[in-house]
Parts: C-alpha cells; sequence; structure tokens
C-alpha cells in the first residue's frame, strides 16, 4: 500500500511540473522566452489552445493555461509585435484537439523551461 501511495504522489507532482502554466510579464527582460502570435496556422510553431483550469494543462502540447499571477507560472512569456524577435511563433485555436507542436526543433525551448 505504501508503494502505491508514493508512485502515486510521484505521478501528481510530475505531472505538475510538466504543465503549461503560463504568466504574460509586461517587458521582455521578465520574460523566460518572447512569443509571437500569428495570424495564420501554417506560420506557427505551436498551436495553443488555451485551458479553463490549471489542471487541464498537462505536459507540453499546447495546452496553456494563464495564471493571474506571475509566481504561480511554470513559464513567464513577453509577447514581441514582430516575429523575427520570438523565440517562439504560436496561434490560438479555438478546439483543443487542434493544439501542438508543428515544429518539434523548437519543442526543446519549453521543454528546458519546464524542467528548471
Amino acid at each position: 500500500m505504501k508503494n502505491i501511495l508514493s508512485t502515486f504522489v510521484i505521478l501528481l507532482l510530475t505531472q505538475s511540473l510538466m504543465s503549461q502554466q503560463i504568466f504574460s510579464v509586461d517587458a521582455d527582460y521578465k520574460s523566460d522566452i518572447n512569443v509571437f502570435e500569428t495570424d495564420r496556422d501554417y506560420k506557427a510553431d505551436l498551436l495553443v489552445y488555451k485551458v479553463s483550469s490549471d489542471y487541464n494543462a498537462d505536459g507540453n502540447n499546447g495546452l496553456w493555461f494563464f495564471t493571474d499571477r506571475d509566481y504561480k507560472a511554470e513559464i513567464e512569456v513577453f509577447f514581441v509585435d514582430r516575429d523575427y524577435k520570438a523565440d517562439l511563433i504560436v496561434y490560438f485555436v479555438d478546439r483543443e484537439y487542434k493544439a501542438g507542436w508543428r515544429d518539434t526543433s523548437k519543442k526543446c525551448l519549453l521543454d528546458a523551461l519546464l524542467e528548471k
């Protein structure tokens, strides 16, 4: 029983460590990563769906939960006004099943931030 409980606790901690809880900062020097929101999905590295609860932001697959406080966030982003200034280009989709990586070479950017 003790082993099952320990395994369950570890799984919960791992899941919370890999969630994409995002906070949007007001200056680029405060951010972990600079993001540009494009107007077309084919231009994006990542298709993002905004989830309504933090527990729905699971893994590194484009499900983002925007927090209201910076200390709650796993990643702090700054939205830049030009794509060439961005580390990551995103497009916000209207359905959860559409979220995901279009350019998997950029996936390591968020993986590294989620593991910090």
